[in-house]
């Protein structure tokens, strides 16, 4: 059954609300009634009706300032007034449409032609609620039609960026294998090695880029638990050997002001695989940037959060150091993608933490890291 459109009857007269409200509902309108304008104010921001009548002789509010306030209120400015009133004047009718009025129509007045302006403002005003429900559907459309645009940006910039390099280290080493069948068995075991690590490099990238998608729309759910950042600060060290030793970098781990030892733990609440990108990238961007034969330090301490500080001697240029974590920002590195630290705010944002830079010449650059800490961990 269909919803009777609803009408609000603003009058002091009780004689008037009766004849009215006897010619509307006869006609199957619902009705509402004020009997002053502080009452149709109140009333209009609960109920909502489809159509006001609106007397302006009233004590108090009169029609006229009841009028303004509705059309100054976004949420009630679009509900048709009709004013319907003893004042006759030319002016008083002029300042009715001035005020946002749709319709004004005079007392006495014949109940056939009130009744067909009613339902020409009521179809009206439905017509444009329909309109704006389109529109709503449309910017959602177009909303939608610009995320997946700017999804496909991003995925022709992995395509031609970050792709290309592991993806040319596959067929350069495949290549090999096929144009020399005779290689010595060691070095046919590093050329698969590079392969396999060339391949893994790839997927981590797409898995990586799926992540930050779900990030970025707010689609990503985090299963936050215990995480000993101790086990995960070894194994990127681990993993990253081949690019410190090839710039004979040390690697240094603090904890609580002294070098790390067997055993210590180091508990956030997080997500593993989170944290390992997270710091993996903020590691291997320290070990890009830093001066060959120099120190990585990597240093974890407790006070509100659990801190864990990323250490080198090398400089953030100026020119990128008020936008480090944007998307697609790097400065001199060949093949860089500018995803690795935009990726770790991210990251560290999803978990409830925060990221920052701290950089100079004297000092070289520092990203700090602020993860929550369950209460049950302090003691750690």
């Amino acid at each position: 059954m269909a919803k009777k459109p609803l009408i609000l009857i603003v009058d002091d007269t009780l004689k008037n609300i009766q004849v009215l409200g006897s010619i509307l509902l006869e006609h199957e309108y619902d009705i509402h009634v004020a009997q002053n304008g502080q009452q149709a104010l109140d009333a209009t921001n609960a109920i909502k009706p489809d159509l006001i009548l609106l007397d302006v002789i009233m004590p108090g509010l009169n029609g006229f300032e009841t009028c303004y306030r509705l059309k100054a209120n976004d949420k009630t400015k679009h509900i048709p007034v009709i004013f319907l009133t003893a004042k006759t004047a030319d002016e008083d009718m002029l300042k009715g449409f001035e005020l946002g009025g749709v319709d004004y129509v005079t007392k006495p007045f014949s109940s056939i032609v009130l009744l067909a302006r009613v339902n020409t403002h009521l179809n009206l005003k439905f017509a444009y609620d329909k309109l704006e429900g389109q529109k709503e559907t449309l910017e959602k459309q177009k909303a939608a039609l610009e995320e997946a645009e700017i999804l496909r940006k991003n995925v022709e910039h992995i395509i031609q960026h970050d792709l290309k390099t592991p993806l040319s280290w596959i067929i350069t080493f495949s290549e090999l294998l096929m144009e020399e069948p005779d290689l010595e068995q060691n070095s046919k075991n590093k050329t698969l090695e590079h392969i396999n690590r060339s391949g893994h490099q790839m997927l981590d990238m797409i898995n990586r880029f799926a992540d930050i998608y779900k990030m970025e729309t707010g689609q990503y759910h985090c299963s936050s638990a215990l995480v000993n950042i101790v086990d995960i600060i070894e194994k990127i060290i681990l993993n990253s050997e081949r690019d410190t030793k090839r710039k004979n970098l040390c690697v240094d781990v603090i904890y609580c002001g002294k070098p790390i030892t067997k055993g210590d733990t180091f508990t956030v609440l997080g997500e593993d695989s989170l944290c390992y990108s997270m710091l993996a990238n903020l590691f291997k961007n320290a070990v890009e940037a830093s001066p060959k034969g120099e120190h990585i330090t990597v240093t974890l301490s407790k006070e509100e959060a659990h801190i864990i500080s990323i250490h080198n001697k090398g400089m953030v240029p100026n020119e990128i150091r008020n936008k480090f974590f944007e998307k697609y920002i790097t400065a001199n590195k060949t093949g860089g993608t500018g995803l690795g630290t935009y990726s770790a705010k991210l990251m560290a944002e999803t978990q409830g933490g925060t990221i920052h830079l701290e950089t100079s010449e004297e000092m070289g650059t520092t990203l700090i890291v602020r993860l929550p800490i369950s209460h049950l961990v302090l003691k750690t």
